[in-house]
């Protein structure tokens, strides 16, 4: 027993004496104790150390605090350590993107297209996307046949961007394409030497690009035609389409949409008929996406739309060889002059010019659509199909179409006819600055029509089943998808990476206790070096 406990109240002061200032204690466990002198001397205490000390009962507040910060921190870790042991999960990490890239080097211009896809395919054939479009300056590259070097300089600014959007560790497997179409087929048979001359100045330029240069070279019809069929079929989802599940899945059975293409020096039909393809130089065979697909396709050259033009004025001009040209699908009022020597360039244009020829002619429109019509119809050879199942004009074979336009076939009839008879003043005020184009919708109406109806075989019935598109979802329709698509099947596959990882649940658990264990550390650190003595 303490020999100051049993004094009464009254002997302890409010303060400590001078004499007991300044007291230092031994530890925390001990506070100076307020007691009067007089007290020390009847109890024979020293003012000495330790009896100037009382020893503290219980825990301090400070303990107490200390205490269950430290408890608080390692319960918080250990039960993130358990959550760290748990069984992770395999999973696999996305795949890298790979890239190609493609031009099209069209009859009046050329376009890049920069496409990307999974390294992971699905049933060996990438699941490509559109990444980048970019128009070529300048013609088409058939039209550098005195200056080839020119047609591969005119590509080297699309080919910057496509570099800028490529990543550099991705360049050195990335493909790069040129297919040339219609226009250097063209110039192929009127000069071939010029055309092996262009492809080879366009070669050494994509050949220094840091890309897998994989060609420049004719594109032959049929594969035109075909690859267009692949893309446009893609794009709407009937070949392979992405799934609620997050998979991408085979659409069910259908048919499958049938494509058109209209280009500059040549046009394509493609689709998939009801019965067998009798002719097997039209049928064009496909394995996407773990599925065989069987295309009737083929392309007309010398019936695209700047062709036909140029062979319909040729026509006109040997119908009627003086200095006057009266053209019926020339807007009423229209008037101009042209040297004709262009008209005998084309290798599409085979007659020869008039004797006595002039070197300028005026053109001047009546605006006539049924004397159109039938200029227009002298550019094809139905006889030759006349007696003939299955067959479309100049004695091509084609199945029975199967198609679809949105728009009713009179409709469409009529307005190209209302068109037609507009006089030139009023078409050329209603689309100012535009004569170029506007002096031959009319002509290209109505040859799309005459094509249409009196060469694929579409009527009234099979009109209403076919539509008109030029992209679908910002993606291009045209050759370079399909031959991106049916590219991607010759490029390896990259599995994706393995990695070992926690559910999700556990992860956030592991988190939460993992900052509560810090929280709690520091805590406990501030209240043993900031909590005051006593």
């Amino acid at each position: 027993m303490v020999p100051w406990a049993g004094l009464a109240p009254s002997v302890w002061s409010a303060a400590l004496p001078p004499t007991q200032q300044g007291v230092q204690c031994p530890s925390e466990d001990w506070a100076p104790l307020q007691v009067a002198v007089s007290a020390t001397k009847e109890s024979g205490c020293p003012l000495l150390p330790p009896c100037r000390c009382r020893p503290l009962m219980g825990l301090t507040w400070k303990k107490r605090v200390l205490a269950a910060l430290l408890g608080a921190a390692v319960a918080s870790g250990l039960t993130t350590l358990i959550l760290i042991l748990v069984e992770a999960t395999s999973v696999l990490l996305p795949s890298d993107a790979k890239f190609g890239v493609v031009f099209d080097a069209g009859s009046s211009h050329t376009s890049l297209f920069v496409y990307q896809w999974p390294a992971d395919k699905e049933n060996n054939t990438g699941v490509v996307s559109q990444a980048l479009a970019c128009q070529v300056k300048g013609p088409g590259i058939s039209s550098y046949a005195s200056d080839p070097a020119r047609a591969g300089e005119s590509l080297e600014d699309c080919l910057e961007e496509a570099l800028a959007l490529v990543p550099e560790t991705r360049r050195r497997e990335t493909p790069v394409f040129l297919g040339a179409t219609a226009g250097m087929r063209l110039l192929s048979q009127k000069n071939s030497s010029q055309a092996g001359d262009i492809l080879a100045a366009i070669s050494r330029v994509l050949g220094r690009s840091p890309l897998d240069f994989w060609g420049a070279e004719l594109l032959a019809g049929r594969d035109e035609g075909a690859l267009g069929w692949i893309t446009i079929n893609y794009v709407l989802g009937m070949l392979v389409k992405y799934s609620f599940s997050g998979e991408w899945i085979r659409p069910l059975e259908g048919p499958l949409v049938g494509a058109l293409d209209m280009g500059g020096a040549s046009t394509q039909i493609s689709f998939v008929p009801r019965g067998p393809i009798l002719d097997k130089s039209t049928q064009a065979t496909f394995r996407l996406y773990g599925s065989e697909h069987s295309v009737y396709t083929h392309s007309y050259l010398c019936f695209g739309r700047d062709q036909m033009l140029t062979r319909l004025l040729a026509q006109l001009l040997q119908s009627s060889p003086g200095p006057l040209i009266r053209h019926p699908c020339y807007h009423s009022g229209y008037r101009a002059t042209l040297s004709p020597a262009t008209l005998y360039e084309s290798p599409c244009v085979h007659t020869t010019p008039p004797r006595g020829l002039a070197w300028n002619l005026t053109v001047e429109g009546t605006g006539n659509p049924g004397a159109c019509i039938s200029a227009v119809r002298g550019l094809f050879n139905f006889s030759s199909c006349e007696g003939r199942g299955h067959c479309a004009f100049n004695g091509v074979y084609q199945p029975p179409v199967r198609g679809q336009f949105y728009q009713p076939l009179a409709t469409v009839n009529a307005t190209v006819w209302e068109f037609c008879q507009r006089p030139w003043k009023q078409v050329e005020a209603s689309s100012p600055g535009q004569d170029h184009w506007l002096r031959d919708y009319c002509a290209s109406g109505l040859y799309i029509l005459t094509l249409l109806l009196e060469g694929y075989g579409f009527s009234e019935d099979t009109w209403s089943s076919i539509e008109f598109r030029k992209q679908v979802g910002g993606t291009d329709i045209g050759w370079t998808l399909g031959y991106m698509l049916n590219l991607t099947s010759m490029i390896p596959a990259e599995p994706p990476a393995r990695w070992q990882a926690e559910s999700y649940g556990v992860w956030v658990a592991g988190v939460v206790f993992a900052v509560l264990t810090v929280v709690a550390t520091l805590g406990a650190a501030a209240v043993h070096l900031l909590w005051p003595r006593g």
